[in-house]
């Protein structure tokens, strides 16, 4: 097929006024798929590589040659900043033709939105919280907005892949099509997708398609890539030793700094002059810290400010100021992130990314190294590991670079095996099964347990709960008030029902913090958690302020300005990171390979941690002997199935052994001490985990395991039963301590 030929005029005449002189490779195979069959597509290419336009193209041909009669594609996107970067390029491509392009979420025209529902037609770009709010507030409205629905585009799908969030935008999708008695395709765009069969069928979940994934040659990736080791404080790891590193295809890294403070910020303080970067960081605490100290770097030169800062507590006003001077391509402003830039905005010419410490995923690397690299330039990351030196009396486990090595096997990961993540779908999402219930409750009324569990029970993320764990939630939600029986025997939402779900704040399923709006005289800067007392200070927006006002019935905090240096809390937590990983770090220790990508200081500190690994005979075992009763255990394990080994040890092993004080730095190591002998612990451990046992045991008595947002109104019996059956990964664990029979 011809695609360039098969697209509408208006698309062709498209192309020609933008001067491209062929398609893309995504492009023809994109064009293949959705002209060619009926069914699904999910594609996955790299970032910058055309995967918008791809998708488009041929649906907005399909829709011109045969109309619809309401909204033609609904446009799903995990980020409003990434509907408003969307919109502008889907408005450049339609408006000529007369088609309409819709945002709807928090931030967009309410005059736009009611235009739509007196007249649907067009696209539709709507986040899954705002999409939730429709189908509980504009029930009504549902057949007559999508009841030719054509097309539903998820973008960043591989971010909808591993959390609630994600089954949530499905079961939201399964909802309006049999709500508006339409069957549109499903069309996912992605960079980084880890198992595209496994993908796809999760993209078809509840659809009577399934799914195509376009093969093409995508070209060949050119990586400009360096990873530099900082202890924070002299000497280097490199000082005084003669290396045979390779010099990497980059202009040559110092660690001058103006300040001896931190040389790894004043490493990135001197590789951003003169140019437009990203600074990522894993958590918002960091992202504040660092660019405090970025500031205060230019301070200390008398340069200017050229430092700005973007995450997701940020006002929007704070944000989308850092969204506009990235696209400038006359600005050399950099801006510090977390992963509210990780995703597919389009941030202009990049020239480059730094990663400070290792990411949790392979994922999260390709995604931040992708905003480079646009406009026919390689893609380009410098990866900044930072450690303090360890003191005289530190143990092993200390002496070990975990950020230097997890992110060199993240790298190899994908460079060896392009591995990537693949979804999560054994969980038992009990959390996201009391949402769906409210929700749907609220936007269809009064209706029978039966009805109730026809609407919502058979929805395709809730396959692995059974009739009589949704009987048991309903019969809590009773008795809690969350729902109350009518007269008739039907259910309706209780007081407390209406309470929770009557807040904006219940259309999303992720985990928020109660957090206090922080105000400058009339400026809005972001939001925080836990404020201080008044004439205590706190960071945010890069800066540092001191409190003059705390109202904590309106949740406002007022500030000045003003110089320091403190660090930030908005309640992060560390991710979760996947088994191949730790098991990549185990190989990274184990072989002599050299990397090129590695410079001087980061070659020296990998080869002492080498020689620590191989005198202390991790390499031949994972459990080592620190002295006395003292024992670390090395199981190179995921966070989950870590977690689970953690409380198997603890609590089917720990009487046996007379292991007491188990502590953990998941997903690295544990440290406790032990009465019994090594070959008594191989043997104990080995044999326990052979033996049938109900994954409820790892539950300590009366704990209740919180782990999603709605936990907290779903029984106790089953926030323990999801905990023990969908978040800990007893199986991996068990198969991995299979291993240890050849040490007994």
């Amino acid at each position: 097929m011809n695609v360039f030929e098969r697209y509408a005029p208006f698309i062709q005449d498209y192309i020609y006024r933008s001067g491209w002189q062929s398609l893309r490779a995504v492009q023809n195979a994109a064009g293949n798929a959705i002209f060619g069959t009926d069914e699904n597509v999910l594609l996955t290419a790299s970032t910058a590589s055309g995967k918008t336009e791809a998708a488009f193209f041929p649906i907005l041909t399909l829709l011109n040659e045969n109309p619809s009669k309401t909204v033609g594609v609904l446009y799903i996107a995990p980020l409003k900043a990434l509907i408003n970067d969307q919109f502008g390029r889907l408005t450049g491509l339609c408006e000529e033709e007369g088609i309409s392009v819709t945002r709807w979420h928090g931030d967009s025209n309410q005059t736009a939105k009611r235009n739509l529902i007196k007249k649907p037609s067009g696209i539709l770009q709507i986040t899954p919280e705002s999409l939730e709010s429709l189908l509980i507030n504009r029930h009504m409205e549902i057949p007559s907005l999508f009841g030719d629905l054509r097309f539903i585009v998820i973008d960043e799908i591989h971010s909808l892949l591993r959390a609630d969030r994600g089954l949530q935008t499905f079961c939201l999708i399964e909802r309006l099509c049999k709500l508006a008695g339409c069957n549109p395709r499903r069309v996912g765009l992605s960079a980084t997708i880890g198992n595209p069969a496994l993908a796809g069928k999760f993209l078809s979940a509840g659809s009577s398609r399934g799914t195509v994934i376009p093969k093409f040659d995508g070209g060949k990736e050119v990586w400009r890539l360096s990873m530099e080791h900082f202890y924070n404080t002299p000497p280097q790891a490199d000082e005084g030793k003669n290396t045979n590193a390779a010099t990497p295809p980059l202009e040559q890294p110092t660690d001058k700094a103006p300040l001896a403070a931190d040389p790894g910020i004043g490493y990135i303080f001197e590789h951003t002059r003169g140019k437009k970067c990203l600074v990522f960081t894993n958590s918002r605490e960091e992202c504040e810290t660092v660019c405090q100290q970025l500031r205060q770097y230019c301070e200390a030169n008398h340069e200017p400010d050229r430092f700005l800062i973007h995450h997701g507590n940020l006002s929007a006003s704070y944000r989308e100021s850092a969204e506009e001077e990235m696209k400038d391509d006359d600005s050399y402003m950099s801006v510090c992130a977390t992963a509210t830039l990780e995703l597919g905005i389009d941030v202009g010419r990049l020239e480059r990314a730094f990663q400070i410490d290792a990411p949790y995923t392979v994922s999260g690397f390709l995604q931040r190294m992708g905003r480079t690299g646009r406009r026919g330039d390689p893609s380009e990351m410098w990866f900044v590991m930072r450690e303090d030196h360890q003191e005289a009396r530190a143990m092993l486990p200390d002496s070990i670079p975990w950020y230097l090595i997890q992110g060199i096997a993240l790298v190899q990961l994908y460079i060896e095996e392009r591995f990537v993540e693949p979804p999560r779908t054994e969980r038992m999402p009990f959390s996201l099964l009391y949402h769906q219930t409210m929700s749907t409750l609220a936007s269809h009324g009064e209706m029978t347990p039966a009805e109730l569990a026809s609407r919502v029970l058979t929805l395709s993320a809730f396959h692995n709960i059974c009739k009589e764990d949704y009987q048991t939630l309903l019969l809590h939600l009773i008795e809690t008030d969350h729902i109350n029986r009518t007269e008739n025997g039907g259910l309706i939402l209780g007081l407390t029902g209406e309470r929770t779900v009557n807040n904006y704040k219940f259309y999303a399923v992720f985990r928020e913090n109660i957090e206090y709006t922080v105000r400058s005289g009339s400026e809005q800067l972001g939001t925080i958690v836990k404020p201080p007392p008044i004439g205590d200070k706190i960071a945010i927006a890069g800066r540092v302020w001191v409190v003059e006002e705390v109202d904590h019935k309106r949740r406002e905090v007022f500030c000045t300005l003003v110089k320091g240096n403190i660090p930030a809390y908005f309640g992060d937590v560390a991710g979760d990171i996947n088994t191949r990983i730790l098991e990549r770090m185990l190989g990274v220790l184990s072989e002599d390979k050299q990397y090129p990508y590695l410079m001087s200081h980061a070659v020296c500190r990998l080869a002492d941690a080498r020689e620590t690994f191989r005198k202390s005979f991790m390499s031949e075992r994972p459990l080592v002997h620190l002295g006395g009763n003292m024992w670390a255990l090395f199981p190179w394990l995921g966070t989950y199935s870590f977690l689970a080994l953690e409380r198997f040890l603890k609590i089917r092993c720990g009487k046996m052994l007379g292991l007491k004080g188990l502590q953990s730095s998941r997903p690295y190591y544990m440290q406790f001490t032990m009465q019994a002998g090594e070959e008594e612990f191989y043997e104990t451990v080995f044999k326990e985990a052979q033996t049938e046992f109900d994954p409820l045991e790892l539950v300590y008595p009366n704990e209740i395991p919180v782990f999603e947002k709605y936990d907290e109104f779903v029984p106790a019996s089953l926030v323990r039963k999801g905990f023990a059956c969908g978040v800990l990964n007893v199986d991996e664990m068990k198969k991995h301590v299979a291993v240890w029979e050849k040490f007994i």
